[in-house]
């Protein structure tokens, strides 16, 4: 069965690159739109309503709305120290559960969200840019001073303190992050073979939607602009994003360490790795 899933959805990505790749010599804006499209659409990660973890039951749940969207948010309540938790592409709050666990028995008090169009946030499009303003508007509400981010959540958490430079920020940690938007898009591309037609119309769109180039959407130039403290960990096995991005972001930023696992994979839960982020959070 899972070579049957892989072969259909080898299949359906083919054919979509093929149309967007036709469709960019008939009817450009369009390609353009489509590309986007199936780029910024999470697949997976939606929750229902009456289904959610348990793990995210036992916290305080409110809605935030900020312009049209509205945020699903979780606290977890405990002292004054407090940390958000930023997930990444199609996922949810709730993939910190073994994280949250072992945060419980410092007594902080943890925030966590669902990113747009994920969980139980409102949208259908998920881009770094949104989700930094949805992680500002938790930050101006609950005003934590760490902040943690898995994989794209990881980017997000970047491009946010890059773009706001929020001064209560005295530490975050990213997980397996990706660093340079570039190498997604080319990943994109391989993906559903889209011809270079058709990727200059994505990348023009990106420029359009975001007024900043691709190439300038870097993890690493991010981070070069921070002083305060940061952990970086990344797994050598990682599939999904390449470890050497996570060296990038970590040479470029000067006050972080860079902690390298092996065996972890991209997802990165691993109680020993937790504990070691504990002691940097809480570290005198």
């Amino acid at each position: 069965m899972e070579l049957v899933n892989k072969i259909a959805y080898f299949t359906l990505t083919k054919s979509i690159g093929l149309y967007i790749n036709l469709m960019s010599y008939l009817f450009p804006k369009k390609a353009a739109k489509l590309a986007y499209k199936f780029f910024s659409e999470p697949r997976e990660g939606r929750l229902l309503p009456n289904a959610i973890p348990d793990i995210l039951k036992e916290a305080e749940q409110e809605v935030l709305f900020h312009e049209e969207y509205a945020i699903q948010t979780y606290t977890w309540r405990g002292n004054e120290n407090k940390i958000l938790l930023v997930h990444g592409w199609e996922s949810n709050a709730s993939r910190w559960e073994q994280f949250i666990v072992l945060l419980k028995k410092t007594k902080s008090t943890i925030i966590a969200l669902d990113g747009p169009g994920q969980g139980l946030s409102s949208g259908i499009e998920f881009n770094i840019p949104q989700y930094a303003k949805h992680v500002n508007a938790l930050m101006e509400k609950f005003q934590p001073q760490f902040i943690i981010g898995h994989s794209m959540g990881g980017a997000t958490c970047l491009y946010y303190q890059y773009k706001y430079n929020n001064p209560l920020v005295q530490k975050m940690v990213l997980l397996g992050s990706p660093s340079e938007f570039e190498i997604i898009l080319n990943n994109y591309k391989k993906t559903i073979s889209l011809n270079q037609k058709a990727f200059q119309l994505l990348k023009e769109k990106f420029v359009e939607r975001f007024n900043i180039h691709p190439s300038e959407f870097s993890g690493k130039k991010f981070a070069s602009n921070f002083n305060f403290k940061g952990l970086i960990a990344h797994d050598i096995d990682d599939t999904v994003v390449s470890f050497n991005e996570g060296k990038k972001i970590a040479e470029a930023w000067k006050s972080a360490q860079f902690i390298e696992t092996k065996g972890l994979g991209h997802s990165l839960h691993d109680e020993a790795l937790y504990e070691k982020i504990n002691l940097f959070l809480f570290e005198e």
